[in-house]
């Protein structure tokens, strides 16, 4: 006991008591529930719509503001239990039958107000139910309705106009790291259930934000590199197409070229042997016919078209010869 006594642990907290340097539990608790309750103030506050604007210059929602404050560890008390409030409803989702408690509560309580209705009709003469009832229904107000709609609207809205933002690369580099999300929880859903599957991707939203702020100079020297080895092998290959592209550009001039002249040579000739020279020479030739050749027919070799009617009591076209001029022509010249 005395060891203890004496240790200097011992001494140094016994020093910082009697100094009153260490505060009451009661102020601590206090302390940092006036911390936390000024955290989520200024969560609730930062839902005011940014500045900037979307790529196609449309206005965001005050969601953008939100979730940025939130995951963004800026008010690290109000993100921790906003975590482990999301953490805990995911299990209790997996493990606690919420919905058969729901309609185990709700057949109790109408079980009940049945009970007592019928109870005092038949003892008191009134029922019990109804004594209890308001002169006047609740209903919700129409403004606290529309506000409620219209924050619903803009948390639909941050959704789709965020999932265009990431669909048609206005930053390449979330498009990318939701590529990467999307493969990896095809393959995990296969043999994880859906729960464990929020649980990842609660997990991943929430700490993945801390972990990049706590190593921030590291990450972004690597990613540095990273981008530039990137871009040095892209312009090596875009050099090296390039080349390739010029060589065979080259090469087709050079085809094109052999092919024009070749062209050229054969409609020359095409165009010599079609002169007029050669054509008559060619119809000279064509008029002697050889032995192999065709036979050459001129206008005498065949007989006249007749020129006149029929004969009358002609009974073959020789006897219609005979009595036309041309054969009787033919018959003088003959005697």
């Amino acid at each position: 006991m005395n060891t203890i006594k004496d240790h200097p642990t011992t001494q140094n907290m016994r020093d910082t008591i009697s100094n009153g340097q260490v505060r009451p539990i009661g102020e601590n608790v206090k302390d940092q529930s006036a911390k936390t309750s000024s955290e989520f103030r200024n969560l609730a506050d930062s839902r005011t719509p940014p500045n900037k604007s979307a790529a196609s210059g449309q206005p965001l929602t005050h969601y953008h503001s939100f979730f940025y404050n939130l995951l963004s560890w800026e008010n690290p008390r109000a993100t921790s239990i906003s975590f482990l409030t999301t953490v805990l409803f995911i299990f209790a989702a997996r493990y606690l039958p919420a919905l058969r408690w729901t309609f185990k509560v709700l057949y109790i309580t109408l079980g009940s107000t049945a009970a007592l209705e019928l109870g005092g009709k038949m003892i008191f003469s009134q029922g019990l139910a109804t004594s209890f009832r308001p002169k006047k229904y609740y209903t919700i107000p129409r403004e606290a309705l529309e506000a409620s709609l219209e924050d619903v609207e803009q948390l639909i809205n941050f959704f789709v106009i965020e999932f265009q933002r990431i669909l048609f690369a206005e930053k390449p580099s979330h498009t990318i790291t939701a590529f990467v999300t999307s493969l990896i929880s095809y393959w995990l859903i296969k043999f994880t259930p859906l729960w464990g599957l929020s649980l990842i991707t609660v997990s991943l939203l929430y700490l993945g934000p801390l972990v990049y702020m706590s190593n921030k100079e590291f990450i972004d020297h690597h990613l540095e590199n990273a981008t530039n080895v990137v871009n040095a092998q892209a312009t090596q290959v875009k050099d090296l197409a390039g080349h390739h592209t010029s060589r065979a550009m080259e090469t087709t001039k050079a085809y094109a070229g052999d092919y024009a002249s070749k062209a050229q040579g054969y409609i020359g000739s095409a165009r010599g042997s079609t002169s007029p020279r050669g054509a008559k020479s060619g119809a000279m030739s064509g008029a002697k016919s050889g032995p192999g050749d065709a036979p050459v027919y001129q206008s005498s070799d065949f007989p006249h078209a007749p020129k006149q009617e029929p004969v009358d009591g002609a009974m073959s076209h020789q006897e219609q010869y005979e009595k036309s001029p041309f054969g009787g022509q033919a018959e003088a010249a003959a005697s």
